[in-house]
């Protein structure tokens, strides 16, 4: 449980910060608004991220298994 916990926190840390500024330089371009709206969006992605890591892991990891398991 530590271990996915700690996983979950770590992946979606990474992956809220760099989806939120990609999308918020799409939108805005390199501005000088852009580290302020960044951070915004990134404070409002990376806990929703973590709970969604967090329940919907297990299954992925699962699905992903049977994926790349031999049939």
């Amino acid at each position: 449980m530590k271990y996915r916990l700690v996983f979950s926190v770590l992946m979606s840390f990474v992956l809220s910060s760099l989806m939120s500024l990609w999308v918020t330089w799409i939108n805005l371009g390199w501005s000088g608004e852009l580290f302020e709206h960044w951070m915004n969006a990134f404070s409002l992605a990376w806990p929703a991220a973590a709970v969604i890591a967090f329940l919907c892991g297990p299954t992925v990891q699962a699905v992903t298994r049977k994926l790349v398991s031999p049939a």
